[in-house]
């Protein structure tokens, strides 16, 4: 004889199985967030960090704001390899075609703008300072979308020689470029961890180079939540890759690798400046300190940052002098 089957005392709720109380009641329905996981973002992906450590970083009033990832040396050498790979593709992209994933890069930022707000906030951030950075570092990536393919005209040149030589320069892109973005800890609003890390991006891949940038210690999560935005607008992975931890750690690595060609700097430590003079050497590597940029003003865009890591080259091309006595075609 079968038996019969019992029907279940649990009920389904927004939080899965919950058993009802007497009165058939469940006893709790309330749902328990999703919260983010803060990764770093190598070549495409979101890896969490290789040595597995992570730090907290607070607000001013303490509360605890994520568990972000500790990226070791480890971390930055695969990202140079992810940045050195993505060189040729990126750089060889035509320029109007670079200009067009930085404009949607923009649209992805602007769509997603309220997330933003809510995550400046979180680090200490007005409602209205954060609407203001967020607006200003939309259209910092417009304004470099806007110079992609006209930045060479205005640098490059055509030179006169003695010889019978047609004789011109044009800015091409360096190559990896390594990057220690602007922390947000400066006074009087000089600087934003989300401003400041698009304000540095920007001219970089717009010039064709790929980047490896730390981002905030302090508020790193605009940088991550910004990394989301680069996976979703076309751009291919390997030209920005992003990890969170201490510039005090880091620093060294990002100017000793013999990969990269040029470092960007955006604090004020004359010590790590000397550093990075001294070790930069080690492969002439080219370098720029940002330590006094204003993000929020004029000063802080200009085509002429993209030029910051291009390099000259000069081609000679002879022709016939036809200028002279018996010249002919």
């Amino acid at each position: 004889m079968e038996k019969a089957i019992k029907k279940s005392s649990l009920k389904v709720s927004e939080n899965g199985l919950e058993k009802p109380t007497a009165a058939g009641k469940p006893v709790s329905t309330k749902r328990l967030e999703v919260m983010k996981t803060y990764k770093i973002y190598i070549g495409g992906q979101f890896p969490r960090t290789e040595s597995g450590r992570y730090y907290i970083p607070t607000n001013a009033a303490g509360k605890k704001l994520a568990n972000v990832c500790l990226s070791s040396r480890k971390d930055f050498r695969d990202a140079v390899v992810a940045a050195r790979g993505a060189v040729s593709g990126w750089s060889g992209r035509a320029a109007f075609n670079r200009s067009q994933i930085l404009y949607r890069m923009a649209e992805m930022l602007e769509g997603r703008k309220a997330q933003f707000i809510d995550e400046l906030i979180q680090q200490d951030a007005t409602k209205a300072k954060a609407e203001k950075e967020v607006n200003l570092s939309i259209d910092r990536l417009i304004y470099y979308a806007g110079w992609c393919d006209k930045f060479q005209q205005l640098f490059s040149s055509v030179n006169p020689v003695a010889s019978s030589h047609f004789n011109f320069s044009v800015p091409e892109p360096t190559g990896v470029v390594s990057i220690i973005a602007p922390q947000g800890d400066l006074p009087a609003g000089r600087q934003g961890s989300l401003l400041g890390l698009v304000s540095v991006i920007a001219p970089v891949i717009a010039g064709g180079n790929t980047c490896v940038v730390l981002a905030s210690e302090t508020k790193p999560l605009c940088a991550v939540t910004f990394a989301e935005v680069l996976n979703s607008s076309d751009l291919p992975g390997g030209v920005v890759n992003i990890l969170t931890g201490k510039p005090s750690e880091l620093a060294s690595w990002f100017v000793d690798h013999m990969d990269v060609n040029a470092t960007i700097y955006c604090e004020k430590d004359s010590t790590v400046q000397k550093m990075i003079r001294e070790k930069s050497a080690l492969n002439l590597k080219r370098i720029s300190l940002y330590d006094k940029i204003n993000w929020y003003s004029e000063e802080g865009q200009s085509p002429y940052f993209i030029m910051d890591t291009q390099e000259i080259k000069t081609t000679w091309h002879p022709v016939e002098n036809i200028a002279g006595a018996g010249g002919g075609y």
